[in-house]
């Protein structure tokens, strides 16, 4: 019994882990699996930025184009860029042995990657990173301290630094506003995350929604029925709540000679 007890402790410090991994706040994102053309443009996302190091190896290009509403020749053309065929599986176009040897360790697999991190982690984590000399790629992350993944969406979002800029005061949770004026009270702070202008192609509007496209895709590839899944768990839901009624009125039908 102590052997059980102490091997389930340590299958759950990995998720103590993910909750405890970072002290920097993350953005929340409402995403709609619902949303074909946001998933479209994740997908395009992930292929022409992400699948040089990653892929999607649980997941085929023929699911995700009849998933997404994209045709057999439309996602050959544009979104299978490696000599793969139709049916094959997402996956990366650098091997393993490659990956630890540029980065030190293989390039994870992101088919499940927003099962483990969550999507607020991934919007958040996708959108901070900033100008680090110091590292050997010359950026770092304020999700992932000292991250060993170079910024492949700099060209879209700009090149990003650690500057001082001014932000609203925060008391007890809630923005400070000035009681006379109802004007913002604001101070100087010096670890902000600002953008350089002129330095990528999106305005900061663009490239949050581009993220949030990316992480739509992400969070349908950790789990492409669970739309269907939760469809079929309203028709059982609504199935047992009818049965219900029949089941009690056979019981009361059952027990009404018993005193």
């Amino acid at each position: 019994m102590k052997k059980q007890i102490a091997a389930l402790i340590l299958a759950a410090i990995p998720m103590f882990g993910f909750a405890a991994g970072g002290a920097y706040p993350l953005d929340k994102v409402s995403i709609d699996l619902t949303d074909k053309a946001a998933m479209q443009d994740g997908a395009k996302t992930f292929v022409n930025y992400c699948m040089g190091c990653h892929g999607a190896k649980f997941q085929r290009y023929s699911r995700v184009a009849d998933d997404l509403g994209i045709s057999e020749e439309l996602m050959m053309e544009n979104l299978v860029l490696t000599d793969a065929k139709y049916g094959d599986h997402m996956i990366s176009s650098m091997s393993e042995a490659d990956g630890k040897k540029w980065f030190g360790a293989a390039a994870p697999d992101l088919t499940l990657v927003s099962r483990v991190r969550g999507k607020d982690w991934l919007y958040t984590y996708m959108r901070t990173f900033y100008e680090d000399p110091s590292r050997p790629y010359g950026v770092n992350n304020k999700v992932f301290d000292s991250v060993g993944m170079p910024n492949v969406l700099v060209g879209l979002q700009g090149k990003q630094t650690i500057g001082c800029t001014q932000v609203q005061v925060v008391e007890d949770g809630k923005k400070v506003f000035d009681p006379l004026t109802g004007v913002a009270v604001t101070e100087e702070s010096c670890d902000e995350l600002t953008i350089e202008p002129n330095t990528g192609t999106l305005s900061e509007a663009e490239f949050d929604e581009k993220i949030k496209n990316l992480v739509t895709f992400l969070e349908y590839s950790a789990n492409p029925v669970k739309l269907k899944s939760q469809r079929i768990g309203t028709y059982v839901l609504l199935f047992l709540a009818f049965f219900f009624v029949f089941a009690y009125l056979l019981k009361r039908e059952y027990w009404k000679d018993v005193h």
